[in-house]
């Protein structure tokens, strides 16, 4: 397989309408990656409309972008974003709905009323942001607020007033509730349970403001720009009031609709008032358009509203697909569901109708996942030439995950061209290319378990699960035996689970670090049985690799370092941020933004360093009665011609090669600002943390501190040299 490296972006969209939701992923990835091809024609396809932002991103790059949208609440974000109302229509389109007359009332006054609350400290009334509540409980327990009129600010006790608030908003609530039901489905519909199940997880309070704000939306004489931009606040405000906010927020990226033991009611009114913010668009706008009106050819987005399947036969006829572009659905049953309520109340029950299943479906495992991409990607294939690219990003990766895509395209005759993986917090990234369906073969365990250590002897050091099974993973793809035709996906899951159960452990070769027993947990490295690792460890290699590079490079942003770094280091060994920052924390220091070596970590002042330790080590053994002997960075003590004590002067934090080539008598002796990296080091390698225990690591400044002492003895060094740990830096990341 020919591994690409990792594609860095910058400015992760994890903020943003909705975005708990929507796919965690950098920009600047999708249009590195365009700029890097050959591509036939400027026409790309994302099949699954997963990510809204990626398709925008690639239309401003100079594409036109065909997307399938069935889901109506990320068509709207994707039309929102690519052609977003102006910031001073947001702001009119509130006032105008604020302004509307509820009784004597203005409606932001009256639906403000309902979060009116006593600041605890000096009883003024207030507005709570919001209140905290116990699942199954009627009344919250706690709300939370900041007084402009003293500054008290925090969590506080519920009062007896905010519970008699509570109660008297729940007198009415079947009635908006009813109405919440009907702007869903018909009160015939088969699916009405489904709705009302769904509505559950609405409290009363936030559904009488939301029935409320939904009821002024058709009735409200605006314009188009400012009727879109009202909407996309009230979107804000449907996810706003739902129950499945977490207090404090364990579970910042839902996927179940369920909700949690302790959860926050937001202010709804307040949270349209935030909102306004968060649509603010810095790039340039995008033509897009619904199927099938044409789109310019400089760049453009083309929705087609529906299944990817009912789109095979217009394409081929009519649009030269040069690549497939797309991050690729994970099971999310708490987003598909309220989608299907928030479409009803913004759009009514028409625009719910073609996505309706997703109110009937309650679970969805990784067999229904992968059984589902199945159908996209046979789809897929029927209309676009044989060996068309297929750029996906598989945002929040797990191992199930990667065996349901990988499993699905396989089966579809999309072959892997290469896998890019990070870290379990970074979208994975994946090449295919469509062809034609290979023969089958039965999954071989040796072949899973040579994969799995070769991989692990190319990088030197222990993995997470993720990473071996990604491995693996390649290896089962590329020998097309990630399922055989007479299998269904959950039997195919099942055994390709079962096979690195066994491939991992009941193999010597293999060693498990972790407290778990699943061989998903912890880390794997190779055993005593598979022979000492042939490669250097891949923390030392990236350490080598960014200190030359700095060496050679003065005043240089991160984003530089990463596009030196992951060319060099391709595929499943693509070093994670923070080893990168714990290398550059190390040896360099930031300033106005920009990286560079410290005064005292550039060569020749280093050499210089190092001249004096062993002047220093050679002055200690003298007073000790000991004579050095000197052979390069070695030093050794000597007491009638027989060794004594061993140094090994470092300037490196290039320590499982030290490893290799001391024995445990050795001292290693390093400058104090490597002592992080160090315990870093053994951080994301528990093997180097195990050789470690028996060796001494000292720095430079105690060597310092030993050779002012005025009586020193034998005794005393031992106990000096013995108090100086490895500590790990405070603040120092540790994203493995």
């Amino acid at each position: 397989m020919d591994f690409q490296p990792y594609i860095s972006g910058y400015n992760r969209a994890d903020s943003g309408p909705l975005s708990r939701f929507l796919p965690s992923l950098e920009e600047g990835v999708i249009s590195a990656w365009l700029s890097d091809q050959t591509l036939t024609g400027n026409w790309l396809l994302d099949p699954f409309g997963f990510s809204p932002r990626l398709v925008l991103e690639a239309a401003r790059s100079g594409y036109r972008v065909l997307v399938t949208a069935n889901n109506p609440v990320t068509r709207f974000l994707l039309e929102i974003f690519a052609n977003p109302p102006a910031q001073s229509e947001f702001t009119a389109a509130l006032a105008d709905l604020g302004a509307v007359k509820k009784g004597d009332e203005r409606l932001a006054g009256h639906l403000q009323s309902l979060y009116l609350t006593s600041c605890e400290k000096c009883e003024q009334q207030i507005y709570a942001q919001a209140f905290l509540w116990r699942k199954a409980e009627n009344v919250p327990y706690a709300r939370i607020y900041e007084c402009q009129h003293c500054g008290d600010s925090g969590e506080r006790n519920i009062t007896e007033e905010d519970i008699e608030r509570v109660k008297k908003i729940a007198e009415t609530d079947s009635l908006h509730r009813s109405r919440a039901f009907e702007k869903v489905v018909a009160l015939n519909d088969d699916d009405r349970f489904y709705a009302e199940e769904a509505i559950q997880h609405y409290l009363p309070r936030p559904l009488y403001v939301l029935t409320t704000i939904v009821n002024r939306l058709d009735s409200l004489n605006l314009s188009t720009e400012r009727k879109r931009a009202l909407t996309a606040l009230t979107l804000l405000a449907c996810d706003a009031g739902n129950t499945i906010w977490a207090h404090p927020a364990e579970r910042p990226r839902p996927k179940q609709l369920s909700t949690p033991s302790q959860f926050r009611e937001h202010n709804v009114w307040m949270m349209l008032e935030r909102g306004l913010s968060l649509w603010t668009e810095t790039g340039s706008t995008v033509a897009v358009e619904a199927w099938p009106t044409k789109i310019p050819e400089s760049g453009g987005i083309l929705i087609y509203e529906g299944r990817l399947k009912d789109l095979a036969n217009i394409v081929k006829k009519e649009i030269p697909i040069s690549a497939v572009i797309g991050s690729v659905p994970r099971p999310n049953q708490a987003f598909w569901t309220l989608s299907a309520l928030w479409a009803g109340w913004l759009w009514g029950k028409d625009a719910v109708e073609p996505y309706k299943v997703a109110l009937r479906r309650r679970r969805y495992d990784w067999a229904w996942n992968a059984t589902a991409l199945h159908s996209a990607f046979n789809h897929l294939n029927d209309l676009l030439p044989n060996g068309t690219p297929f750029f996906a990003l598989l945002p929040e990766p797990e191992s199930a995950f990667l065996t349901s895509a990988f499993t699905a395209a396989s089966a579809s005759a999309f072959s892997l061209q290469s896998v890019a993986v990070r870290t379990e917090h970074d979208p994975v990234q994946v090449i295919w290319k469509n062809g034609q369906k290979q023969p089958t073969q039965n999954a071989d365990l040796n072949n899973l378990r040579n994969a799995i250590q070769e991989y692990l002897s190319a990088r030197g050091e222990p993995a997470n699960y993720l990473l071996i099974h990604a491995a693996g993973l390649i290896a089962l793809a590329e020998a097309h035996s990630l399922k055989q035709p007479e299998h269904e996906f959950d039997e195919a899951l099942r055994k390709t689970h079962a096979l690195f159960e066994s491939a991992l452990k009941d193999d010597n070769r293999f060693a498990h670090y972790s407290t778990g027993a699943g061989v998903d947990t912890g880390m794997w490295g190779l055993g005593l049985d598979a022979g000492l690792n042939t490669s250097e460890s891949l923390s030392d290699r990236v350490e080598i690799a960014v200190v030359n590079y700095l060496q050679k490079n003065q005043n240089v942003i991160y984003l530089e370092i990463e596009n030196e770094l992951y060319p060099q280091f391709t595929g499943l060994l693509t070093p994670s941020k923070g080893l990168i920052y714990a290398v550059l924390n190390s040896y360099a220091e930031k300033e106005a933004g920009k990286w560079k070596l410290r005064a005292e970590d550039i060569s020749s002042a280093r050499r210089e360093e190092l001249n004096t330790v062993y002047t220093l080590i050679e002055s200690i053994g003298k007073r000790l009665e000991y004579k050095t002997v000197r052979q390069d960075k070695f030093l050794q003590w000597e007491e009638s011609g027989k060794p004594v004590r061993k140094f090994n002067v470092m300037a490196s934090a290039l320590i499982n090669r030290a490893l290799q080539t001391n024995d445990k008598d050795t001292i290693l002796v390093v400058p104090g600002g490597r002592a992080a990296l160090i315990s870093y080091k053994q951080t994301r390698d528990p093997s180097l943390a195990v050789r470690l225990k028996n060796y001494r690591v000292v720095k430079f400044r105690l060597l310092r501190t030993i050779s002012e002492v005025p009586i020193l003895t034998r005794e005393t060094f031992e106990e000096q040299i013995a108090s100086d740990p490895v500590e790990q830096s405070k603040g120092q990341m540790m994203m493995f």
